[in-house]
């Protein structure tokens, strides 16, 4: 599948998820030419929707596939886009699942988002919607490789990251997250369902408690922490892309996080420059490699 899809004149559904990802999908897709019907998940996306230009934005409760489905058609959807993180938790005990979801949850093997989102994209498919990478029209927010930010990464962060993406990558192939943080080739700790932002404060928190335990107990680690963050080994593009933006980078200050590492080309940057004069600013380095 190609990354990037924009035939003229086609019409575009966007699944908008929740943070600022749909908001500049909807905007660069519609910069670009494209036609944007908006399906917004009412316990996710931003209310901001409304005001970017779509054609038309129908607000939908997860669970609600058959609606989904029947919005699209009656719109003359035929490709659509997901952008935006639904949170874990609320796809497996908040939805009220519709007869068509209900199917497909029964149907899963594994209760995980790729599972289920891919099990979503066949149902899509089956109709006539075709599922196309959610990268496509925002190509030049995926990662280059290299230092993004001025400060480079120091040998013990360099040491870090090395020990980072080689546990980060057994986690991330069993679909159970993909960001671990590190303290002097420690892991600290690990993404499951609460996403990035949370697992970098658990970590904070962590290491905070570590320093303020009496001094016999003096932590060995430093405090500075590495977040490594990495694409799963068979990364769909279509879904679940990592992503990092400033709020991100503003996190890991709280945290007394120093250094980031992401994959080169599988991760987008949603803030650009402003995300990186923030890092720049909070002493922050942002590293990008390409996968091996």
């Amino acid at each position: 599948m190609p990354p990037h899809h924009n035939p003229a004149n086609e019409k575009i559904g966007l699944i908008a998820g929740n943070g600022s990802f749909p908001l500049l999908l909807l905007d660069a897709a519609r910069a670009q030419g494209a036609e944007v019907i908006v399906a917004a998940i009412k316990e996710e996306t931003s209310p901001l929707i409304e005001t970017r230009g779509a054609a038309a934005v129908y607000w939908l409760s997860l669970g609600e596939l058959s609606k989904l489905i029947d919005t699209f058609k009656k719109e003359g959807v035929h490709t659509a886009i997901m952008a935006g993180q639904v949170k874990h938790k609320q796809i497996f005990s908040a939805i009220r699942p519709d007869w068509r979801l209900a199917r497909v949850l029964l149907s899963l093997t594994t209760r995980n988002t790729d599972s289920l989102i891919g099990a979503v994209a066949k149902v899509l498919a089956d109709e006539g919607i075709t599922l196309i990478s959610s990268t496509s029209y925002l190509e030049p927010l995926l990662a280059k490789p290299g230092v993004l930010t001025r400060r480079k990464p120091t040998e013990a962060e360099l040491k870090s990251i090395e020990y980072g993406r080689t546990v980060a990558r057994h986690l991330a192939q069993y679909d159970i997250g993909q960001t671990v943080v590190i303290a002097e080739s420690a892991c600290v700790a690990v993404e499951a369902m609460e996403g990035t932002d949370a697992t970098i404060l658990r970590a904070g928190e962590i290491m905070q408690s570590l320093t303020d335990a009496p001094a016999s107990d003096a932590p060995v680690l430093s405090r500075g922490l590495t977040v490594v963050k990495v694409a799963k080994p068979n990364q769909d593009m279509r879904f679940d892309v990592p992503v990092i933006g400033t709020k991100t980078v503003e996190t890991m200050q709280r945290a007394g996080a120093t250094c980031f590492a992401l994959d080169a080309g599988k991760c987008l940057l949603l803030d650009g420059e402003p995300m990186i004069a923030v890092a720049d600013s909070a002493g922050i380095t942002i590293v990008s490699s390409v996968t091996p």
